[in-house]
């Protein structure tokens, strides 16, 4: 292979630099928001007048939301092209927060997070699909990759920004206003700045600067015969989606069992709140520093490579955490496997996301990314259950061990399907 192809050449940094004002820029704006606002649900409920019970159940509604509208968002993007809906998305985000600021009443706040969740489900998706059919698959996983770390970013800043607008106005809601304002500036930038769907073009990348330009715009995905729609895409591609999307749906349950095992695991050993949030710092950090790394190693020896390896990672830690609660220095041991986990959702940074764009169809990927997304999204919502479940009828030893078994199962899964409905990409 020429070095100019390689997927760290020149050409490759200079695709992913020109995608960062009109693909990752829209995405930062868009997680920093909502990272704001979304460690402060149950707080901002309890506020008005939620119990710790119903609260919880209003945290949870972003998911929900998230959920449902996945395949609502791959009909959109699949008929009007990713930058109306990501239009549409931010602006009906931006209505409903206005609202849940502008009145303060339970009912309307608990739509507001149902609704910003689904608006989160068509704006992730609208960016899928369109990485999926512009960028090359020679640096795809890459280029998702930085994709998936645009998000880690809004997470892991969101909460520091939520502190210091709280120390500055003293009120909750203001982080409501924050993410307001992001989405404003989200919409003015999609809106007017370079349509990217007109800069890019299908499977080739960024067009030439010398290229001749017809006059035509290039929107949306590829043009076909005919669309077939959100349901019989599912149908069509049942088998895939059974087999490698059951192993991504093990991945997105113990990425979000991290979430849940971890502080409440702390608790369970006696560790302040400070010192848990220290560890849960620390093991964030791990996850953040090494998205990109993930995308490198799929790109350069396929996509198991990044998998497995996160897979084994996390499913040996949760076993690993769910016999060391009753051992010497458990708060040793809690932070050694909480780094563990980092760095296993680390090396897991743009896998799905991947996955899913090299499965889709080339001519029409919005609504098979869209029943993709919905599988992995059911993956995460379920998992707190699961280990609410669990932890009461037995312990929560039990209910990391659990976790620990789904994320090897998957593992496995991946090693038996991953080859067969992928190809091995490699420089």
């Amino acid at each position: 292979m020429a070095m100019s192809d390689r997927p760290d050449s020149p050409r490759a940094r200079e695709v992913l630099w020109r995608f960062g004002p009109m693909v990752y820029a829209p995405t930062v704006l868009f997680a920093v928001g909502e990272g704001a606002v979304l460690p402060l649900i149950p707080i901002l409920a309890g506020a008005l007048g939620a119990d710790v019970a119903l609260s919880a159940l209003i945290a949870s509604m972003l998911v929900v939301g998230q959920l449902v509208g996945n395949l609502p968002a791959g009909w959109a993007v699949a008929r009007v092209g990713e930058r109306i809906t990501m239009i549409a998305a931010g602006s009906l985000a931006l209505a409903v927060s206005v609202t849940a600021a502008l009145l303060p009443v339970l009912p309307v706040f608990a739509a507001a997070v149902f609704l910003i969740g689904f608006c989160a489900a068509a704006f992730g998706l609208a960016r899928h699909s369109f990485m999926t059919t512009r960028v090359p698959v020679l640096f795809r996983a890459r280029a998702l990759s930085l994709l998936g770390g645009t998000f880690r970013l809004g997470m892991f800043a969101g909460p520091f920004i939520a502190a210091a607008l709280i120390g500055v106005f003293g009120d909750e809601r203001s982080t409501i206003w924050f993410f307001a304002v992001c989405l404003v500036a989200l919409i003015v930038l999609v809106a007017l700045g370079p349509d990217p769907e007109t800069q890019f073009h299908p499977d080739v990348g960024v067009r030439p600067l010398d290229a001749e330009d017809s006059g035509e715009a290039v929107t949306g995905s590829l043009p076909v015969a005919e669309r077939l729609g959100v349901f019989r895409t599912m149908w069509q591609h049942r088998r895939v989606l059974s087999r490698v999307g059951m192993a991504a749906a093990c991945l997105s349950a113990v990425r979000s069992a991290r979430q849940v095992v971890l502080p409440l695991w702390g608790v369970s050993i006696g560790l302040d709140a400070q010192t848990i949030a220290l560890v849960i710092g620390v093991s964030g950090a791990l996850d953040f520093a090494l998205f990109y790394a993930s995308g490198q190693v799929m790109d350069r020896f396929g996509r198991l490579w990044a998998a497995l390896p996160a897979m084994t990672l996390m499913g040996s830690g949760f076993l690993a955490l769910s016999v060391s609660h009753d051992v010497a220095e458990p708060a040793m041991w809690f932070a050694m496997f909480a780094a563990v986990l980092g760095v296993g959702n680390g090396l897991s940074s743009g896998i799905l996301l991947t996955i899913g764009a090299d499965m889709a169809p080339k001519d029409d990927p919005a609504p098979f990314l869209g029943s993709w997304r919905t599988l992995t999204d059911a993956g995460g919502a379920t998992t707190p259950l699961i280990v609410t479940g669990i932890t009461a009828v037995s312990s929560l030893s039990f209910a990391a061990g659990a976790v620990g078994l789904i994320g090897l199962l998957g593992a496995v899964a991946f090693i038996r399907w991953l080859p067969r409905f992928v190809p091995h990409v490699r420089d």
